[in-house]
């Protein structure tokens, strides 16, 4: 599973996610040197840092490499996702504890992945079942 990325690998990825394409080290040095002081080599590391880690893959052109993302963004937040819910002794609780910090937006986005990932056909037959009068909560499934 993946380590979350340090401030400046993070920094670096965002404008590689965003600009879906590969890069080169001085576009990505120009953009970062908007909002910080930074040095060709620091970012020609990180850069070389995230090859290195499987983040990139790079492609020699001239004397230089372009790099390009190697997974997006929200599949690198849900393997964090997932690799955070996979070390809890209690996933349900954790679960629960999470949708419990998620805001209204962020619910309702769940609820429209959940239908994705389900289907038309699984979705159809959510409505078609018979509901239980006093379904199980989640403490009852964890023995509290």
């Amino acid at each position: 599973m993946p380590r979350p990325l340090g401030e400046l690998e993070d920094a670096v990825m965002t404008r590689v996610w965003k600009w879906n394409r590969p890069v080169t080290v001085r576009e990505v040095l120009e953009d970062l040197q908007q909002e910080r002081s930074i040095a060709y080599t620091t970012v020609m590391t990180v850069l070389d840092n995230l090859h290195q880690k499987g983040w990139v893959r790079r492609e020699a052109e001239g004397r230089a490499y372009r790099y390009e993302a190697v997974s997006t963004r929200p599949a690198y937040a849900a393997a964090l996702m997932n690799d955070a819910w996979s070390q809890s002794d209690n996933p349900a609780a954790a679960l629960v504890a999470f949708f419990g910090m998620m805001s209204d937006e962020q619910r309702q986005a769940l609820r429209d992945a959940v239908r994705i990932v389900q289907g038309p056909d699984r979705e159809r037959e959510d409505r078609e079942a018979p509901q239980e009068e006093n379904p199980g909560s989640v403490a009852d499934t964890d023995g509290r």
